[in-house]
């Protein structure tokens, strides 16, 4: 070492040592948990930033540290201590500088056993003894709880007994999620918390919160609000997606997944946090905590109620081999605990309606990355080429604002804003702006197309949330009140879905479109079809890459299983895109429905969300009919006519019911209303080959009206013909074999518990024509595609 820096030391020493004696106010931290994973990765770190940052400071303090756990001196001192060696500056501070300070926080920092009352009673006496020999001024004790929640109420219950300082300098307990599991018991902790802490005492912290992208936020409406008032509401904008992505599986953390899982885990807390941080009001004063409490509470009495269709789960393939493994589970065991969600919520408010928030998140995903991302409508129409004008300003290219939490393509925490927005107002003491481009698209759009900003120095979430909690800053810590709207909130869409199996994805890069989805409405549902059988390729605890997805398919057809809701949302959008491609490619679309209640769901979904169907140019058929008037009830035509044809506006020659009920009697064989209906079909129907036939299956394994053993079976040649019921109505009128054979796409719609004993035998057995019609169902030129939902597969 060098004379200078020897001289260099020796003055900072000293003006370290003169600080400690001047500064007479006085801060306690105990930390308890001092040796647990959170405290050796974040909280230790959090702390010594927060001190360094406070030394010399405006308004600094003198400290105390105290790491606290149910060890024993002797082993929980060494543990301690060894985590405290790892301890680092951020990069402005100097490394000479950064060593004293390191020495200092050190011989500021001691190990007591927090066990009993009476430890903390022998903490409380030590804390005294200190600031009475000093002559210190206590400020405040600031206890850092990094302990299971079950832990909390026990603990605050003896701090307040035995180590509450006296009156005047202020407490204040940090408490780590999870704040419970649902309504219920977040009220029961909070009940016990309040037995013994005040409200103004307890700081839950969510450390998402103060991620720098994220925490600023509501200082960035505040700042832009010339700019982003006209322009944050509905009119504007189109969607709002939280997103936050991990690579990382629940290894290790099986026992606390499995009873929280993924929305419990990050999303009712992390992400909807944010959600109200980008609903809320703008703060007219960014500095007062109450107002925005107030905000936040306005935009939680407006979140719309969630509904299982609100959202789709999944869950990595691993995930049951491992929560076997860990939790020493039986070989049988199988968990429906979600590992992904994506939900779409909406406020009732004049500001939000229409608007969805999406807030997705998962582990065992493609990459690791978070966001907030408002995408802005796009109502431009741009008519120059856009290579003759400065591209990045094109109103034509999408507009957004994205807060960049780090991670994924851009490596950085940033504040992204299209350049065809605005220039945005920023605190240029904390954030500069990007001059410099990786070569990366966010977006679709390359990064020059962006303001981009990132924090002048980079911190940890923790080293940015200590010192608030030292400020006694509440905003970006949750209330009570606030802890239990988010939970009204989300437990009944938790209880909805705790009877739902969530959908098995690989894991990985290999999840490929599994995990996309779509929000129709206020419905949000799988974009892909669901693989239905995993086979593990070994035994034990496996990877995402240890297992394989079978091919899905049934009596060599396709298969697309999934819960019924789902599975009807999937037939509805690959019924919409076959209509759309055949009328894209002749101008008209011939549908064949059949009856039953199979298809009720289908028709309701379609007319509730499939309004860019091509309905005026879709030709609508029946497959089969009872032989009873169409306004009768029991009329298949009666029931597509009341859950989908009176929701638009279908031309009536479009539509064609079949003749059952002619010269005032029903299906008498001189009519001749199979001929009559044959006849119209070779008439209208390009080679009398329907474009797609929708079809249900019986118990007894019958489809459109035929039935097993049934003579209609063998009619071929014929495309209409008359049949026979074993139920009442017994006389009907369907489509043959043949004429169902023809078409060019089928698909199949099986539901329910009852049908998957025929479905079993269908799965074993080759063909069996007359004793279970459905399975002579085979397109000569077409595709065959089953719908058979869970219960019906699996039972």
């Amino acid at each position: 070492m060098t004379s200078t820096h020897v001289i260099y030391g020796l003055l900072l020493s000293g003006f370290l040592q003169m600080f400690t004696v001047e500064s007479k106010t006085h801060i306690s931290v105990i930390l308890v948990g001092a040796t647990g994973d959170l405290a050796q990765k974040y909280l230790w770190q959090g702390l010594f930033q927060s001190y360094v940052e406070q030394v010399g400071g405006a308004h600094s303090f003198s400290f105390s540290f105290y790491g606290g756990t149910r060890l024993s001196p002797s082993d929980g001192a060494p543990a301690m201590y060894e985590i405290l060696k790892g301890l680092s500056c951020l990069p402005n501070v100097p490394s000479a500088r950064c060593e004293l300070l390191k020495d200092q926080f050190l011989k500021l920092t001691q190990y007591h056993q927090l066990d009993t009352a009476e430890d903390y009673s022998a903490l409380n006496r030590k804390i005294e003894e200190l600031i009475t020999q000093e002559g210190l001024e206590e400020d405040g004790r600031l206890f850092y709880l990094s302990v299971p929640a079950f832990a909390y109420a026990d603990i605050a219950t003896k701090v307040n007994a035995t180590c509450r300082p006296r009156k005047g300098p202020w407490l204040r307990v940090v408490l780590e999620k999870p704040f419970g599991h649902d309504l219920n018991s977040a009220q029961r902790l909070a009940e016990e918390l309040q037995k013994v802490l005040r409200e103004e005492e307890m700081y839950r912290i969510d450390h998402y919160l103060g991620k720098q992208a994220i925490a600023h936020i509501l200082p960035f409406r505040h700042d832009n609000r010339q700019s982003l008032d006209p322009i944050w509401n509905q009119h504007h904008i189109e969607r709002v997606e939280i997103v936050m992505k991990e690579t990382l599986d629940s290894k290790g953390r099986t026992s606390f997944y499995e009873q929280y899982g993924v929305i419990c885990d990050v999303i009712q807390n992390h992400l909807t946090e944010i959600l109200t941080f980008v609903a809320m009001e703008t703060p007219v004063n960014i500095s007062d905590s109450e107002e925005i409490h107030r905000n936040k509470m306005k935009v939680y009495a407006s979140l719309e109620r969630l509904h299982k269709t609100s959202a789709v789960i999944g869950q990595y393939q691993a995930y049951n081999a491992e929560v076997r493994h860990e939790l020493q589970k039986p070989a049988d065991y199988s968990s429906a605990v979600p590992t992904f969600a994506g939900v779409a919520m909406f406020l009732e408010s004049p500001q939000w309606d229409n608007v969805p928030f999406i807030l997705t998140a998962g582990k065992a995903l493609d990459e690791r990355v978070g966001y907030t991302r408002i995408v802005f409508k796009n109502k431009a129409f741009c008519l120059q080429n856009e290579s003759t004008r400065k591209a990045e300003y094109s109103q034509c290219k999408p507009r957004q604002i994205i807060f960049y939490v780090g991670h994924g393509d851009l490596n950085f925490p940033a504040i992204l804003i299209s350049k065809n927005l605005f220039k945005p107002v920023m605190d240029g003491l904390s954030w500069k702006q990007v001059a410099e481009f990786p070569d990366v698209h966010m977006f679709g759009l390359p990064l020059s197309d962006y303001y981009i900003y990132t924090p002048v120095m980079q911190k940890d979430a923790y080293a940015v949330l200590i010192p608030q909690i030292l400020q006694g800053k509440r905003d970006s810590f949750v209330n009570t009140e606030d802890l239990l709207a988010s939970w009204k909130v989300w437990t009944p869409l938790l209880k909805d879905l705790s009877k739902e199996r969530p959908r098995l994805y690989p894991g990985g890069a290999q999840n490929g479109d599994v995990l996309d989805f779509t929000v129709a409405g206020r419905a949000v549902l799988f974009s892909a079809a669901e693989p239905v059988t995993i086979i593990a390729a070994g035994i034990g605890p496996q990877s995402a890459s240890g297992y394989k997805v079978a091919e899905s398919s049934f009596r060599g057809n396709s298969l697309v299983s999934a819960n019924t809701e789902e599975l009807i949302e999937r037939l509805a959008s690959h019924l919409h895109r076959a209509a759309q491609a055949t009328v894209q490619e002749v101008g008209k679309f011939h549908l064949a429905v059949s009856g039953g209640l199979s298809l009720v769901g289908l028709f309701q979904r379609l007319a509730a969300y499939h309004y860019t169907f091509p309905w005026k140019h879709t030709h609508f058929w029946m497959v089969d009919e009872r032989c009873v008037p169409l306004r009768d009830a029991k009329s298949n035509f009666r029931s597509v006519h009341d859950h989908l044809l009176r929701h638009f506006k279908i031309p009536y020659v479009n539509i064609h019911p079949m003749p059952v009920h002619m010269n005032q009697r029903l299906c008498v064989e001189d009519d001749r209303g199979a001929d009559l209906y044959a006849n119209e079909i070779k008439m209208l129907v390009n080679g009398t080959s329907f474009d797609f036939v929708l079809l249900g299956a019986g118990a007894d394994g019958h489809t459109a009206s035929l039935f097993p053993n049934s003579q209609a079976l063998s009619c071929d040649g014929k495309l209409v013909l008359f049949s026979e019921s074993p139920v009442k109505p017994h006389q009907r009128m369907t489509l043959s074999l043949s004429a169902i054979n023809r078409s060019k796409h089928i698909a199949v719609l099986i539901t329910g518990k009852s049908k998957h004993p025929i479905v079993s035998k269908m799965s074993k057995a080759g063909e069996k024509a007359q004793s279970w019609p459905i399975t002579s169902v085979q397109p000569s030129d077409g595709k065959l595609v089953w719908f058979i939902d869970h219960d019906a597969l699996l039972g």
